[in-house]
């Protein structure tokens, strides 16, 4: 199946699930939204179970790739730490998904697929993917912070500094996680990481 053909059957399987609990969603509606045959889609994903492991790693790559886009913007080092943490509250607060993997907390209403790998006979090589580790919510603390590193940090930095901006990005990403389980009341996460960076060692 061509990729762009998953990507289909995996919108579809997202607009059922805001529709409906993931427990009422039915492979068979899924496939029919998308305009291929129930066997094409258990062909792709092997199960539901398969088909949530792919919504999951999906909204899962979706998340990590906006923290990339954050981290190339502005010039200046908080602000680009800022803005990521900004797309961590946006993220969540506009994709159940996102929200429940950041977080840990799943309600009854999402699928829930164990973070660990299931055994994979898949021959569709983006499901063999799917079917390997999902992230923790520790994962992503750890992912990003070290894309954050990788970004902010010049090949000639010090190991001393690289370990004082590791510990100021894993402050920052626990922050903005801190802040999609609360909300902060007023001035929004960019105040409060801009409070947090200004007393932190940042390049």
């Amino acid at each position: 199946m061509m990729p762009a053909a998953r990507e289909s059957l995996l919108d579809a399987a997202c607009a059922a699930l805001a529709r409906r609990p993931w427990s009422a969603v039915r492979m068979v509606d899924v496939a029919a939204a998308a305009g291929v045959s129930r066997q094409t889609l258990y062909n792709e994903f092997g199960s539901k179970d398969g088909l949530a492991r792919a919504l999951v790693r999906r909204e899962a790559d979706g998340y990590l790739a906006g923290v990339d886009r954050a981290l190339t913007g502005p010039a200046d080092a908080r602000e680009r730490l800022t803005a990521t943490a900004e797309w961590t509250i946006s993220a969540a607060r506009g994709n159940a998904l996102v929200r429940a993997v950041l977080t840990g907390c799943w309600s009854e209403r999402l699928p829930a697929p164990a973070l660990t790998p299931v055994r994979s006979g898949s021959a569709v090589p983006a499901q063999r993917r799917a079917d390997g580790p999902l992230p923790s919510p520790t994962d992503f603390v750890a992912l990003v912070r070290d894309r954050a590193v990788a970004v902010l940090a010049g090949s000639g930095t010090p190991r001393a500094d690289a370990l004082d901006l590791a510990r100021s990005c894993e402050l920052v990403v626990r922050l903005a996680l801190s802040c999609v389980a609360a909300p902060p009341v007023e001035g929004g996460v960019a105040d409060l990481v801009r409070s947090v960076l200004h007393r932190q060692p940042v390049p």
